[in-house]
């Protein structure tokens, strides 16, 4: 019953409907972070597509939102970790982990990477951009 479910809702979807690999953030809402201060689960449903990924939302709302403006709402430094990367390491973000300073959202790699970013957030910050400006000229 739930692969015909399943599948229906694959159809119904069309192709918006994209799978779980391409879904940005592993589905958890962007604008989530800002509006409510957790990393929300979006629901299947309210997806939007940008630069080749599906981005959930938990409403409606936070979909006219983030379609309005997505870079205000996409995580900073493409998502990389801001600790390992002001230590010279690439390393994914967590979706689960972040950090909204100022008016952007950045992803770390575990809580004691956030806490570590929440204690010194502008050398951090500044030492991470630097390194994000060596690696993308």
């Amino acid at each position: 019953m739930l692969r015909y479910a399943a599948l229906l809702l694959s159809f119904a979807a069309g192709p918006q409907l994209a799978s779980a690999q391409d879904w940005a953030l592993n589905g958890i809402d962007p604008v989530g972070y800002r509006q409510e201060g957790a990393a929300l689960p979006g629901r299947p449903d309210i997806v939007t597509m940008w630069r080749g990924q599906a981005w959930h939302f938990v409403s409606e709302g936070n979909r006219e939102r983030f379609e309005a403006n997505p870079k205000a709402f996409a995580p900073g430094l493409g998502g990389l970790c801001v600790v390992a990367l002001s230590e010279g390491r690439s390393e994914p973000g967590n979706p689960r982990y972040f950090a909204v300073i100022g008016q952007r959202t950045y992803l770390l790699r575990s809580e004691a990477a956030r806490e570590r970013l929440l204690a010194d957030p502008q050398d951090i910050l500044m030492q991470a951009k630097a390194v994000w400006a060596r690696l993308h000229p």
